[in-house]
Order: C-alpha cells, then sequence, then structure tokens
C-alpha cells in the first residue's frame, strides 16, 4: 500500500444533487421543487409557520423565572475539598480562594465566586477566601481548625434602590 492509494470506502462521502440541469437528469427544470407556491421560491423561512394556525410553541405554556439580578456562585462542597487536599491537588497551607479551587477543577464557572456548603467532611485545618458560605460549612471549617473570610460583596438590588428612591426624595423636597 502507497499513500496515493488511500481511498475512501466507497458510499462514504455522498455526492450533492445538482438540481435544474436538464430533464435527463430527474432533477431539472423545477429543482425537485414542485410547482408554483412559497415554496418553490427563493427566500423561504417558515419553520414554525402552521398555516395561519396559532403554532405549536405559542399554544404551550410558558414556565418559570430568569432572575437578570442572581447572582452565579461555584458551588463547592467541603468533602470534595478534603478530598482534593488528600489527593494533593490542593495545599491546605495556603488560602484556599475561587483561584485555587478552579485550578485544582472543583470550582466550575461562578463569576460572582465560590459558595462553600457544608456536605462532606472536612479534616484538614485550611482558611477559605470565598465569596459566600453556608452556616453548617463554617462551623464544619472552624471545628477543623479552620477560617473562612467571606468576601465583602456588593450591594443588593434592593439596598440600591432604596438609595435611590432616598436620593429622588431629597430631591423633590429641594
Amino acid at each position: 500500500m502507497k499513500l496515493n492509494d488511500i481511498r475512501d470506502n466507497p458510499g462514504a462521502r455522498k455526492e450533492r444533487i445538482r438540481v435544474g440541469r436538464g430533464i435527463g437528469s430527474g432533477k431539472g427544470k423545477t429543482g425537485g421543487r414542485g410547482q408554483k407556491g412559497q415554496k418553490s421560491r427563493s427566500g423561504v423561512a417558515i419553520k414554525g409557520f402552521e398555516g395561519g394556525q396559532m403554532p405549536l410553541h405559542m399554544r404551550l405554556p410558558k414556565r418559570g423565572f430568569n432572575n437578570p439580578f442572581g447572582k452565579d456562585y461555584a458551588e463547592v462542597n467541603l468533602g470534595m475539598v478534603q478530598k482534593f487536599i488528600d489527593a494533593k491537588k490542593l495545599d491546605a497551607k495556603k488560602d484556599i480562594d475561587h483561584a485555587a479551587l478552579k485550578a485544582a477543577g472543583l470550582a466550575r464557572g461562578g463569576k460572582d465566586g465560590v459558595r462553600l456548603l457544608g456536605k462532606g467532611e472536612l479534616k484538614a485545618k485550611a482558611k477559605f477566601v470565598v465569596a459566600g458560605a453556608s452556616k453548617g460549612a463554617i462551623e464544619a471549617v472552624e471545628k477543623a481548625g479552620g477560617s473562612v473570610e467571606v468576601i465583602a460583596k456588593g450591594e443588593s438590588e434592593a439596598e440600591k434602590k432604596a438609595k435611590r428612591t432616598e436620593a429622588n426624595k431629597a430631591k423633590k423636597s429641594k
């Protein structure tokens, strides 16, 4: 066998049909589109259209709510942190923060930081610097001899709104 002998298996690559190339091709004249009508013409895109009947995507009930002000935290359980410390993927002597957890492969995503959750058991003494932590997680870390430092995050949307309303009232009273 030589390089110039290498071929695809027969039928591995399908040739495209060249439409509108004469009556003998079997796909001539109308090019397989039939006669007349919207779909025989170019520039047609009627994916969800059901001939004037209310389309299915509009008939079905809509569910859920997407909070535009919701925070996106990477959630990390203490049990997994302990597992990674045992596997020497995390160093308990250094501060464990978002960057360290991400580098170890524990925290995926979480553009607003890491939230520490209390599932599992922590034996190692470690200092955590995170955006949030549950009560149980803080207790478990302190029980193991470590500490949790919650980074001060910005004001909540409710606090911002309250400040704006106060400022507007002050302007009106002037």
